[in-house]
């Protein structure tokens, strides 16, 4: 079965419970640009809940362009800035200190466009889970059916579709002064659960 899905920035933990056992996932990247959604946006825990995580991309306001196409605005120093976010939420986190040299390596590269940085994102995150996933990019005039069978799952993992999606809890930081809240980024189940996180995702699905 080849999955067939948008590609996001840090995707939420509801994107990988979805599509975990996957093995071959192509991600499209000749649709629109949605404003609003998962696509440049992806959002992280702190002590007074959900903070999210914007790429600035160039004419942001006005943006449909397809998403191969879209560059980041590097202008604005937003690596820096979703850094020193990343730190100040997880830095009480069991794992954050064994993952955090890495990530910075991560984030300390210029990248133009907000497909590469997604797709390293992903990347990064399969390794960390030891996920066997194989990632392709649809290729121009290819179809989805070409890939029969597949899964079709562009545009369905949205800011408000995932709040209909039931999330069995696992340890997040501020669980104590906030309750535990699902969807949040992959990150903050890498953080919170560690190793142990690609096991949660297996008994989860």
């Amino acid at each position: 079965m080849t999955l067939i899905i948008d590609l996001q920035y840090f995707p939420t933990v509801t994107y990988y419970k979805i599509s975990y056992k996957e093995i071959n996932v192509v991600f499209d990247i000749y649709e629109r640009h949605q404003k609003m959604s998962f696509t440049n946006r992806c959002r992280v825990l702190g002590a007074a809940g959900f903070q999210w995580l914007t790429v600035p991309i160039v004419n942001g306001r006005d943006q449909r362009s397809l998403i191969k196409d879209i560059r980041i605005a590097n202008d604005y120093k937003w690596q820096l800035q979703h850094w020193r976010t990343l730190t100040a939420c997880y830095n009480r986190s069991p794992w954050f200190e064994f993952y955090k040299d890495e990530l910075w390596s991560l984030y300390s590269r210029k990248v133009d466009f907000l497909v590469d940085w997604n797709l390293s994102c992903m990347q990064w995150v399969s390794q960390k889970l030891g996920l066997f996933t194989e990632f392709e990019l649809l290729a121009p005039n290819q179809t989805v059916q070409e890939f029969h069978p597949y899964l079709d799952l562009r545009n369905t993992i949205t800011p408000k579709s995932v709040e209909s999606i039931e999330i069995q809890p696992y340890y997040q930081v501020f669980e104590d002064r906030i309750g535990f809240q699902p969807h949040a980024s992959i990150l903050d189940l890498l953080f919170c659960e560690g190793r142990a996180a690609k096991t949660w995702l297996e008994h989860h699905k």
